[in-house]
């Protein structure tokens, strides 16, 4: 399987943003109001701990014209330092209004309070719709997560074209089709892809 490298997904993030910020420094420049009539295809779940990694993420599955929440971009006035009701209350909302949730699992994912809460909120209301994406170190590293993220199927890399990487997930039951993640998310009818 080819997952995604956490440098690969920095340094997509850094193309993004002049080089003297970092993806946390793009939040005194993008911060704005959520917009509640506002929809979303991807509830991005991350560690903080992993902005830049994050951002680049994000940028990626955009790159599919998929509409990605992250929370410190589109809803910055939230404290994710602290568990908090008002907190679990704003991000239960967005996540109604996100069509699916990506889990970007990275070694830090484990120091986030909120990931594991997001994750199984998120999958109390839409099952079919979340998807585990590893950030990997190398490109021979295997994804070795908690056993609960065993029954979500991880995203790959399906293909590489004119610099987009094309993102999606083997279909249950299924060793030689994949599920684009674009179609996934917007919850359309299963596209195929051939494994090559």
């Amino acid at each position: 399987m080819a997952y995604i490298r956490m440098d690969e997904a920095r340094a997509v993030g850094r193309a993004a943003v002049p080089l003297q910020k970092s993806a946390r420094g793009i939040l005194s420049e993008q911060a704005r109001a959520f917009d509640a009539a506002l929809s979303y295809d991807i509830f991005l779940s991350h560690s903080f701990d992993d902005a830049d990694a994050t951002y680049g993420v994000k940028r990626m599955i955009e790159a599919l014209n998929l509409r990605v929440y992250v929370d410190w971009i589109d809803d910055p006035t939230l404290d994710r330092g602290k568990v908090t009701v008002k907190t679990a209350a704003v991000l239960r909302e967005r996540m109604k209004a996100c069509s699916s949730l990506v889990y970007a699992h990275s070694p830090n994912s484990s120091n986030s309070v909120w990931m594991p809460w997001e994750l199984g909120y998120f999958d109390g209301i839409k099952p079919q719709q979340v998807w585990v994406l590893p950030l990997v170190t190398s490109d021979d590293s295997e994804f070795k997560g908690q056993e609960y993220l065993g029954l979500y199927p991880p995203v790959e890399k399906l293909s590489s074209l004119g610099g987009r990487i094309n993102l999606g997930f083997d279909r249950v039951g299924d060793d030689k089709h994949q599920v684009p993640l674009e179609n996934a998310a917007r919850g359309q009818g299963v596209f195929l892809v051939s494994r090559n």
